[in-house]
């Protein structure tokens, strides 16, 4: 929605400002040349750049599965090393990760085709053991450090190789090669995945010059950029498109889109037109979601459903401080 005051001219941004903005103020203000290595001209030359619309005979997936995590920390713990000072911090996590089975074009209800919640005690202690609480128990799962960022880290990594495993199992239910995986979030740790997209919602950094940044800019609903290829501290190609929107903010209804670098340039294309096809119809609406469009309406459904099964925070905590004895 676009809203005039007086002689100035001012855009609102369609996300609740509860969440971050789907487009970071710092990314806008760097639309530019960044430090991560890009060859533009996978798909056509960097000079030829313009929207892209699916080709006339796209075919939709027939299965596509969406894979989603949400973790939460419980509380923070302190390991007692068999006496030794001072005591090693730790993290009570509860994590969980679902899978939601979808048939674009049929009008046909997203089914939840598999969900794990997982609780773990986190630590870089060797001395630590699993903790007993009457509202669950937490495994030990060894961090590379007792930082926060080490214990966060060790957090998302078993979220991700949670959700890989659930989708390589699913997969195997559907013994099929015709789904396309969509891994909300980035695609990394997952590239090994075969016809696995990663769906980024939010953007922090501008990796595009201004002149292809230009086109997203130019894109309309259904549209997308040529696809692209781009390293940082790992490589995979990677193509924007436009998601139906009513807001006229900067970059609305824009995501990113990410796919693994070994697929040939043909393979990429496909697979990037098929999604592009097949997104528009699970595009979120503002008045059931905060996030809409870019949080699909399956994601949105999934992670409502993960966040209730991790149970009460308030109850395990309680549960928590009473294994602690305190």
């Amino acid at each position: 929605m676009s809203i005039a005051i007086g002689q100035a001219g001012f855009t609102v941004d369609a996300w609740d400002p509860g969440y971050s903005a789907a487009l970071a103020a710092d990314a806008l203000a760097e639309l530019g040349p960044t430090s991560a290595e890009l060859d533009l001209d996978v798909e056509l030359l960097a000079a030829d750049w313009r929207p892209v619309s699916p080709a006339p005979d796209t075919a939709p997936p027939g299965v596509m599965l969406i894979a989603d995590g949400v973790r939460r920390i419980d509380a923070r713990v302190w390991s007692n090393d068999a006496g030794a000072a001072p005591p090693s911090p730790g993290i009570a996590a509860s994590y969980a990760a679902g899978i939601v089975r979808c048939t674009p074009g049929e009008g046909a209800p997203a089914e939840l085709a598999a969900v794990e919640v997982r609780r773990s005690l986190f630590t870089a202690s060797p001395y630590a053991s699993d903790i007993k609480a009457s509202a669950g128990t937490y495994r030990v799962e060894t961090a590379a450090d007792d930082s926060m960022e080490g214990l966060s880290l060790a957090l998302q990594q078993r979220l991700t190789q949670l959700e890989v495993d659930l989708s390589v199992r699913c997969r195997d239910d559907d013994a099929g090669d015709g789904d396309l995986l969509i891994v909300d979030g980035p695609l990394r740790g997952r590239t090994h995945l075969p016809r696995t997209v990663g769906y980024i919602k939010t953007h922090h950094t501008a990796y595009l010059p201004a002149p292809q940044a230009g086109v997203v800019s130019a894109l309309g609903p259904g549209q997308r950029t040529p696809v692209f290829l781009m390293g940082t501290s790992w490589r995979r190609h990677a193509w924007y498109l436009a998601l139906p929107v009513r807001s006229a903010a900067p970059w609305a209804g824009i995501v990113r889109c990410e796919a693994g670098a070994d697929m040939r340039p043909d393979e990429v294309v496909e697979l990037a037109d098929a999604i592009t096809l097949a997104l528009p119809s699970l595009a979120g609406v503002d008045y059931k979601d905060p996030r809409a469009p870019q949080n699909l309406v399956p994601i949105g459904g999934l992670e409502k459903l993960l966040r209730h099964r991790l149970g009460d925070p308030r109850l395990l905590y309680r549960s928590l401080r009473a294994a602690a004895g305190r």
